[in-house]
């Protein structure tokens, strides 16, 4: 699932038509460099994606016709991944959470 959202994001950001500055194909990209991926659908799902500037990515996958959930998967992390995981006082910033 990575690498496929890796390629994807990875293609949109070197094909923005505002950006002078575009990566080549292939070549890693900063947090934040490029254009926005969001989501993509097929026959029998749409995948919504969000990655936040700290490099974590959400995954959401819903019925290929739901509209755009980028608010849903930003109100997911600001409200219970920052709220529960973040400011948490036993976690390790970088070590896995459960």
């Amino acid at each position: 699932m990575f690498g496929l959202f890796w390629t994807l994001s990875n293609f949109c950001a070197t094909m923005d038509p505002k950006d002078q500055n575009k990566p080549q194909l292939g070549t890693p990209r900063k947090i934040g460099q490029g254009c926005k991926f969001r989501s993509f659908t097929t026959n029998n799902y749409k995948c919504n994606f969000l990655e936040v500037p700290s490099g974590i990515k959400l995954v959401l996958n819903t019925h290929r016709e739901a509209p755009d959930l980028t608010d849903v998967l930003q109100a997911l992390y600001d409200d219970i991944f920052v709220e529960y995981v973040v400011k948490n006082p036993l976690y390790v910033p970088g070590q896995p959470f459960q």
